[in-house]
């Protein structure tokens, strides 16, 4: 069993806080991972993408090779497009529908929505939407997660635990949005 996970979006948007419960739910699982990240640390809304890798057996690298790639999980659709060449034939697209327009010449956005269409398997979410109705806006990182997490080779019930890992420490209400949130994903790729 193993699993090889593109995570991209923007700076401020929580692709490190989508590793970061990934990561934690698989080592409960006893399962292997290697993450392998570049981030745009300079400014808040450069390009953020993480290497996700989860196996029962040894992993040997921490990058993906280009067409491996068994699934892309983004919460920005103009980056899912920049990891394309990543996707295996077969593989999984799960992206937010709800742009970052954090550049002064950002595409259109129906252009954008329409080359990730093209993909077979694309799962267009509207984030925005979504973690408005969680609460904030700011949990659209766990409404894609949510969004993900039937296609993720961890267990629900680990993702949740970790979850609140990160949040407890913010309070209670906190934790409930995000959870929420992630529930709400979940749900959209449903219908």
């Amino acid at each position: 069993m193993k699993q090889d996970v593109i995570l991209a979006g923007v700076g401020g948007q929580g692709i490190l806080s989508i590793a970061f419960v990934i990561d934690n739910a698989a080592l409960k699982e006893s399962l292997n991972f290697k993450q392998a990240e570049v981030h745009g640390m300079a400014q808040r809304g450069g390009a953020v993408q993480s290497h996700l890798r989860l196996s029962d057996s040894s992993i040997y690298s921490d990058l993906i090779p280009k067409g491996k790639a068994d699934m892309i999980l983004s919460v920005e659709p103009l980056e899912t497009l920049r990891y394309l060449e990543y996707l295996a034939p077969e593989g999984l697209i799960i992206t937010s529908q709800s742009p970052y327009e954090n550049i002064p010449d950002y595409p259109d956005r129906d252009k954008v929505i329409n080359q990730v269409r093209k993909v077979n398997e694309a799962r267009l979410i509207d984030s925005l939407k979504l973690a408005r109705k969680a609460g904030s806006a700011k949990t659209q990182n766990m409404v894609m997660l949510g969004a993900a997490s039937r296609h993720l080779i961890i267990k629900e019930k680990n993702l949740l635990r970790f979850i609140q890992v990160l949040f407890e420490s913010r309070g209670r209400s906190l934790v409930d949005m995000n959870i929420q949130a992630f529930y709400l994903g979940q749900e959209a790729v449903k219908t």
